[in-house]
């Protein structure tokens, strides 16, 4: 399996609205040229159940900070 080091993402202090939180991750790794793992991310995220469950996925993809 190839691990891709994930973008650092400043989500702290942002309004935590899961949907705004998605958006600054997906701009963050478009910013890195990483749109592939963009499109997965937010499908991932859409199809996810809690907020809990979103915000797991998104630190999948982001280093949170």
């Amino acid at each position: 399996m190839k691990v891709i080091p994930r973008v650092v993402c400043k989500l702290t202090g942002e309004n935590g609205n899961i949907y705004n939180l998605l958006s600054i991750a997906i701009n963050t790794l478009r910013k890195a040229n990483l749109d592939k793992q963009a499109i997965e991310m937010k499908e991932r995220v859409i199809m996810s159940h809690s907020y809990e469950e979103a915000l797991n996925i998104i630190g999948k993809y982001v280093k949170i900070v």
